[in-house]
């Protein structure tokens, strides 16, 4: 199965909010600068996420993406199925009914072997997203860099995170 970079640019800028302050917000371009990608196909992925409610869209000047959710809410498999959607990744055609002389509808009243087996792996691969938050992930982080990581990440929200100017 291959996924879209789509997938890792989604966690990677999901990542990156869990460092924004309580108000603050990034916009799509300051984080496709960041991981050095294509801000329009980074931008698609940012709405899909908003869709699902795992970001918040501010709009206006200031605006940009923020967490919905606590990084302990949200799983790898909700960033998944935001960007890729929730099709299953095997989508049987039942071409076992085709071809030259096929055989009576009857033969095949039992699911296809096949699609089943691709589904109890997509089910095994799901259940493995599920369990996986950006929580941890992020603590992983924490346990393996030794600072540099954590610094670069720190050091352009410093520069980049905009906060919402007061209603007065």
């Amino acid at each position: 199965m291959k996924l879209s970079a789509g997938i890792e640019q989604a966690i990677h800028s999901v990542t990156m909010m869990c460092g924004l302050s309580g108000d603050g917000v990034l916009s799509a371009a300051s984080m496709a600068e960041f991981h050095g990608v294509s801000a329009s196909y980074l931008l698609k992925h940012l709405q899909a996420l908003s869709v699902r409610g795992i970001l918040e869209t501010v709009s206006g000047p200031k605006g940009g993406y923020r967490l919905a959710r606590a990084p302990e809410a949200i799983s790898l498999l909700d960033i998944v199925l935001a960007v890729e959607g929730a099709e299953p990744a095997f989508r049987c055609q039942e071409i076992r009914q085709r071809g030259p002389n096929p055989l009576p509808k009857q033969m095949f009243v039992r699911p296809c072997g096949i699609n089943a087996a691709m589904l109890r792996a997509e089910q095994a691969y799901r259940a493995e997203l599920r369990k996986i938050t950006i929580a941890a992930l992020i603590s992983d982080l924490n346990d393996t860099d030794d600072g540099s990581i954590m610094e670069r990440g720190c050091r352009f929200l410093a520069l980049h995170e905009r906060k919402p100017t007061p209603k007065c």
